[in-house]
């Protein structure tokens, strides 16, 4: 199916126009004869807001929203095709608009709608389309929907909680280095100047001024190659991070980060038992829950770990014993892990370690941000502090000098 702009003339010689879905422009002719309007121009539509907007613009927010409502819609027995209309229509995304209308469409054509959700994988990943399969199979596609939201809120907030753990330290780098920039560029060479004029040599200057003199000159004239370093640097971290050997090295070191790696530890481990405890707990099997956790993790490291995990059950072991191999989990998950398999709770368990983990995410995350202020507004003000106390303490050395004469 497609869509077609379309151009008519009504009975009355009117002129209307309008957009219809059709196979081919003859059908739309068609259509348009039976509604008693004479076709005058029948083009396909454009593809290019598809691509202008693309698939990767639909972001969790909408995602939630729409799970939320079709879920509610559905426990209200409102036809699915019904609710993927409705759902579409109002959509204020328009990327996820003409995404939900190629759904319906393909539902109306008789696919199921997992089925339909698995042509736009960059929208409903594997998560998404298995819990979806799971709940038409068991017919509680309302119920499943409802977890999913509920999965979807609590992984978003987790999301918003590293983003807010790394964008403090990240602006204060920026505006010191920004002030840096400007001390060392125009500050700088304004006193030396000024210290020039009033006939003090460099052999007079204290030794801190003349080290920072010195670093400005340095700065201004390497500072083409400081910036060429700088974009390499980050060129250079883009591409080994799409690397497999450079990738893995990175999420290693992640997570291994003194102040920030801890914090990110315990979101994955939040993010791995609230995804496998809402997989299992709706019904998908636990290996191919396992594989889904690895593949939406985030993380190779922990992607490596669960796919061991994985192995190591279908050769018939527990899961307890791989995860305490792969020394990624600590070891009161394991625990508890261990008990649920025991008692035949597993994915009870793996949620009451999700909301352990959350909370204690939440504490940690405001804990480092509660540490990181007071040590980098430090820093800010101390180097700050040692380029102004550099380029007056031979002001102070002048004015005594004059004091003395």
């Amino acid at each position: 199916m497609a869509e077609f702009t379309w151009e008519a003339r009504g009975r009355t010689g009117e002129v209307r126009k309008g957009v219809m879905e059709a196979e081919n422009e003859d059908a739309v002719n068609n259509r348009l004869r039976q509604q008693q309007l004479a076709p005058v121009r029948v083009k396909k539509k454009s593809r290019l807001a598809d691509l202008k907007f693309g698939r990767g613009s639909v972001n969790t927010k909408d995602l939630v929203t729409f799970t939320r409502l079709f879920a509610t819609m559905i426990d209200a027995g409102l036809p699915l095709v019904q609710c993927l209309e409705i759902l579409g229509s109002q959509q204020s995304n328009a990327a996820f608009g003409i995404v939900l209308k190629d759904v319906r469409s393909a539902v109306e054509q008789g696919a199921t709608f997992s089925e339909a959700l698995k042509r736009h994988p960059k929208v409903f990943d594997d998560l998404f389309t298995n819990l979806v399969h799971a709940g038409e199979v068991g017919g509680i596609l309302d119920s499943i929907m409802s977890r999913l939201s509920v999965y979807l809120e609590k992984r978003q907030k987790l999301i918003r909680q590293v983003r807010g753990a790394l964008v403090y330290p990240s602006v204060v780098v920026v505006i010191a280095g920004a002030v840096m920039t400007v001390l060392l560029t125009f500050v700088i060479p304004a006193f030396e100047s000024m210290f020039k004029d009033f006939g003090g040599g460099s052999q007079n200057l204290p030794k801190l001024t003349l080290f920072m003199v010195g670093v400005s000159h340095n700065f201004v004239t390497y500072f083409p190659f400081i910036v060429a370093a700088l974009v390499a640097l980050v060129v250079g971290f883009g591409y080994m991070n799409r690397t497999p050997a450079g990738k893995t090295l990175v999420h290693k070191t992640i997570l291994r980060l003194p102040i920030m790696g801890p914090v990110l530890r315990k979101i994955a481990v939040a993010r791995f038992t609230r995804t496998l405890g809402t997989l299992l707990q709706s019904g998908v099997p636990i290996l191919d829950a396992l594989e889904i956790c690895a593949v939406t993790s985030g993380n190779v490291v922990i992607e490596v770990a669960v796919m061991h995990v994985r192995q190591s059950i279908s050769e018939g072991k527990n899961m307890a014993e791989p995860l305490i191999e792969t020394k990624v989990f600590p070891d009161m998950v394991v625990q508890m892990i261990a008990v649920g398999e025991q008692t035949g709770a597993l994915d009870q368990m793996l949620n009451k370690i999700a909301d352990f983990y959350e909370e204690e995410t939440d504490v940690a995350v405001a804990a480092l941000t509660s540490a990181l202020e007071p040590i980098m507004m430090v820093g800010v003000g101390g180097m700050v502090g040692v380029v102004l106390i550099a380029m007056y303490l031979p002001v102070f050395s002048l004015a005594g000098n004059i004091h003395a004469d």
